[in-house]
Parts: C-alpha cells; structure tokens; sequence
C-alpha cells in the first residue's frame, strides 16, 4: 500500500481520495478490513486525528463502516457507489462541456455523435 502526498489539497483529503482510489481499484475489496487509524498514522508519519478524519469521510460517503471495536471494513456496494460518482464526475467535467463548445461551434448532435465514434475507432 503506497501513499503519496503534495500541496495540492489537505493531507486528511488525500488520505480519503486515495483510499477511495484503493477501493475503487480493488486493492481494498467489499466486506475487507482496511489498515487502522494508527497503522496508517505511523506508517505514513502523520497526526492519527488527520487519518481518523480523512476515514470519517469516508464513512459518511457510505464507503467505509467502523464496526465496533473491530475497526473499519470496506462497506457493501462501495465500489459501485464510487463508479456511479465517477461517471458523474465524468459528465460534470467533460460531457457538459463537450456538448456547450459543440453548441458554441454549431456541431449538431448527430455530427458530434459521429466525432465521439471517430474517437473511439482510434483509440
């Protein structure tokens, strides 16, 4: 399990960004106990109030559960929720603005269908 860490945003937000990912990837499967609030911190030499926060966001996202005195497990359909985020997220931050510049531009929607099935017939 690898963390890496920039100036980009909070250390607790890229703590939950990543284990997301780890989830999101696999590396942490459905009903699978991830690594404790102190492990993480002395792994990774940070404050364990920075990691317990980063994992409660996660627990509100409905990705982690804590399990009394047992720890926190990846939740139940978690996988599922972060694809339907990130398709999402996808439509927010690209086909939203792919249709606006289309229209801009005065690409009607068949002719944009067709500039997508080009893309994908080259990749």
């Amino acid at each position: 399990m690898q963390f890496e860490f920039d100036q980009s945003a909070p250390l607790y937000q890229q703590i939950a960004d990543q284990l997301a990912e780890m989830i999101f990837t696999g590396i942490f499967e459905e009903g699978e106990q991830v690594p404790s609030t102190t492990q993480l911190s002395q792994e990774l030499h940070i404050n364990p109030a920075t990691v317990l926060k980063g994992m409660n966001q996660l627990v509100d996202l409905q990705l982690l559960e804590k399990r009394r005195g047992r720890g926190m497990f990846v939740k139940a359909g978690a996988h599922q929720r972060l694809v339907a985020q990130r398709k999402e997220a996808f439509y927010q931050a690209y086909v939203a603005s792919l249709v606006a510049e289309a229209k801009k531009l005065g690409i009607e929607e068949a002719h944009l269908l067709e500039l997508i099935k080009r893309g994908y017939d080259h990749e």
